[in-house]
């Protein structure tokens, strides 16, 4: 089975030079954990809730909602993302897909096709895959 049969095409993306603020806000209104960052259709970086949590120290340190919302605001995408991701195609074997994001830790993996991205898969959609399956081979003994 391949990462194109289970991935999300439906993308909610964001741009390098917005605020890490609308960051948050999409990802706790939308309740995702990880937004492409993109230049045009090319993937330039990723945010995950991690990255979110490391960027608003101002909560740690006491401070409410309004404020750290107003640090976030402070900040931009471009220096809050991760630069460096690591991606796979649509053509990539789920069970390769998932052995990245186990070994790496990671939440979810960009699906990149002709410098594009196209997708993403996510530690649900691998859970998913793996539990329909699972299901049909008990179903079958």
């Amino acid at each position: 089975m391949k990462v194109r049969e289970i991935m999300v095409t439906e993308l909610v993306t964001l741009r390098v030079d917005e605020e890490l603020s609308l960051a948050s806000d999409i990802m706790n209104l939308a309740r995702i954990r990880h937004l492409p960052i993109v230049e045009g259709e090319r993937l330039v970086g990723i945010i995950s809730q991690r990255d979110l949590f490391r960027a608003s120290l101002a909560s740690v340190m006491g401070y409410g909602y309004a404020e750290t919302r107003d640090h976030l605001k402070t900040v931009s995408i471009r220096d809050a993302m991760v630069k460096n991701v690591i991606t796979v195609t649509p053509d990539t074997d789920i069970v390769a897909a998932g052995r990245i994001m186990l070994d790496r830790k990671f939440g979810c993996l960009p699906v990149v096709e002709d410098n594009r991205l196209v997708g993403i898969v996510t530690e649900t959609d691998i859970l998913r895959c793996f539990l329909l399956h699972y299901e049909d081979c008990v179903a079958d003994k």
